[in-house]
């Protein structure tokens, strides 16, 4: 099975959306693999309109002030913790490493996230069965444009 073009993903930075818990908000913090070694540093959130979930994290690694910065996801399914300025996955460095890059301009979030899963092995959130994972912290619909 694959995720229906119906649920689009979209980038927290292009909506009017916020986190129902500004804690949750880890753009900007450094992503941490499972040995301690950092990967990069969270540059958005990808979010489920349809269900108003987190799903991906859009991390930003490589390069120098911005430029030639490798941007890739990692499903909130990896995450392990959340410390104050560190986002800590259970993946290593050299896996991510070699994660498929993301380039909003060339490819389609759709097809990109079945492929992330597929890459590591994880389970997607459209399958049969799939509860959200407990951390961070369930970001539900609430009033307001909150996700």
């Amino acid at each position: 099975m694959e995720l229906s073009d119906s649920a689009k993903l979209v980038r927290l930075s292009d909506t009017d959306l916020s986190l129902e818990h500004a804690a949750e908000d880890v753009r900007g913090c450094k992503v941490v693999d499972a040995t301690g070694h950092d990967i990069g540093h969270v540059d958005d959130l990808m979010i489920d309109e349809q269900h108003r979930k987190v799903r991906f994290l859009v991390v930003a690694a490589g390069g120098f002030l911005g430029i030639g910065e490798k941007r890739f996801w990692i499903p909130v399914d990896a995450i392990t913790s959340i410390a104050e300025d560190h986002v800590h996955i259970d993946l290593t460095a050299e896996s991510v490493k070699h994660t498929p890059v993301y380039d909003p301009e060339v490819v389609q979030a759709q097809p990109y996230a079945n492929d992330v899963y597929t890459y590591y092995g994880i389970a997607p959130y459209w399958g049969s069965g799939y509860v959200y994972p407990p951390y961070p912290y369930i970001m539900g619909g609430g009033p307001g444009n909150t996700v």
